[in-house]
């Protein structure tokens, strides 16, 4: 669509419209009409969906409901695994952290500087 308007022919030029109105000035008020008419059309079609609408807005709010009621024990079932699994984890933790403590101290050799086999003499 371009803002230029077409010449008209020879012969609707010479015709008056049928309403009695030249072409020229009834493009502007029919323009008006028709959006009139578009903006009852559109008033129209929201007035009967709006109701549609809270019905499905309702139904959302409802599931989600539903949802939530239906998540809530499962949530804390979850939770309360995930504290004892937890809790084990951190018990074979401190059980392993105690064994290589333990290995350590046993495989060292005594520390006393004095004696043969102590760390004096390392080369280096």
């Amino acid at each position: 669509m371009t803002d230029e308007q077409i010449p008209p022919t020879e012969r609707e030029a010479e015709q008056p419209a049928a309403d009695g109105v030249s072409p020229e000035a009834s493009t502007p008020s029919q323009a008006r009409e028709w959006l009139a008419q578009l903006q009852q059309m559109i008033d129209q079609i929201a007035a009967h969906a709006a109701p549609v609408a809270r019905d499905v807005a309702a139904k959302a709010a409802e599931l989600a409901a539903v949802a939530g009621e239906k998540a809530g024990p499962l949530a804390k079932r979850a939770a309360e695994k995930t504290g004892e699994v937890g809790t084990r984890v951190a018990d074979r933790s401190r059980r392993f952290a105690e064994e290589i403590r333990h290995r350590d101290d046993a495989n060292e050799p005594p520390a006393n500087p004095g004696e043969p086999g102590g760390d004096e003499g390392a080369g280096v």
